[in-house]
């Protein structure tokens, strides 16, 4: 760096000796007379008369010197700057999530995040899984939040939460009054499922494709909350995150159908691009991300 050879030209010039310059800076005096001469070399001039009582500074010594001293005190004040907006946490975060955690889990991390960093901007993005993964690989998003894992070059993925999701039906749904279901229970049934590209609707696929499942009849709703009303009012069964319903759960208003032998669990995942961030607002929310609990 360029500041270590002005430090050291610098000193000598204020020291008007090479030794005692040396000495100064805690290097050898072969060391500083290196130095000298690369920087003379590097502006084609002579910038001291040396002789063996004294040093001299040249008029082009002179004119280095008072730039030099600017240059350095600039960038003391630019050390200074930078040490200090490590502690004042600011900037812009650009977050996408799937409506499962941006419904239920994202307002109350960013409550808290926003209370802790009020210098930074938070901007968010709720859709579908797909959705926020496409966002995130662009570069429109800083950081996504999704449902379940992804395994794709062009994002890095990270699990942060384990979800439980459920299978939901109307209270007085004939399932609902067993205690325990057996899996064959549940072949010739009406399902209200998400759209696809939503992580809970891949979720809810995978689940009919592995117990090989007959379903009666389907309808399609773009919401937890839409699917949350319509088991409600008798239209179907569905396989929802247990996040989405502790509230209907607890009133009545639905009811969980247990499947026995059986608990279904998915991941959700942190993913980001492959941009690279210095900021350091990005790396706190991280932080509050990994540490999340139910």
């Amino acid at each position: 760096m360029i500041i270590d050879p002005l430090k050291i030209f610098v000193t000598v010039v204020e020291q008007r000796h090479f030794s005692r310059a040396a000495k100064l800076l805690n290097l050898s005096q072969p060391n500083v007379s290196l130095h000298i001469r690369n920087l003379e070399n590097e502006l084609d001039t002579t910038l001291f008369i040396r002789s063996p009582k004294q040093v001299k500074i040249t008029e082009s010594g002179e004119m280095l010197y008072l730039r030099a001293k600017k240059i350095l005190s600039l960038y003391e004040e630019a050390k200074q700057e930078i040490a200090s907006q490590k502690q004042i946490i600011q900037g812009t975060i650009t977050i996408g999530a799937s409506f499962t955690i941006g419904e239920y889990i994202l307002p109350r991390l960013l409550a808290e995040y926003a209370n802790e960093n009020p210098l930074v901007h938070v901007e968010v993005t709720v859709g579908n899984t797909e959705e926020v993964i496409e966002k995130t690989k662009s570069n429109e998003l800083d950081i996504g939040l999704i449902e379940g894992e992804r395994h794709d070059l062009n994002i890095k993925a990270i699990p942060f939460m384990e979800d439980e999701m459920i299978i939901i039906a109307p209270s007085n749904h004939q399932l609902a009054q067993l205690r325990m279901v057996k899996p064959e229970m549940l072949h010739d049934q009406t399902w209200i499922w998400r759209e696809k590209g939503s992580g809970t609707r891949a979720y809810s696929d995978q689940l009919i494709a592995n117990l090989n499942l007959r379903v009666r009849r389907s309808f399609i709703f773009s919401s937890s909350q839409g699917i949350k009303e319509a088991v409600s009012a008798g239209l179907g069964i569905a396989m929802i995150s247990k996040l989405t319903v502790k509230k209907e759960l607890q009133s009545g208003e639905i009811k969980q159908i247990d499947i026995s032998d059986r608990t279904f669990t998915r991941q959700f995942s942190m993913i980001q691009g492959k941009r690279d961030f210095i900021n350091r607002a990005h790396d706190i929310f991280i932080e509050k991300i990994m540490n999340v609990k139910d």
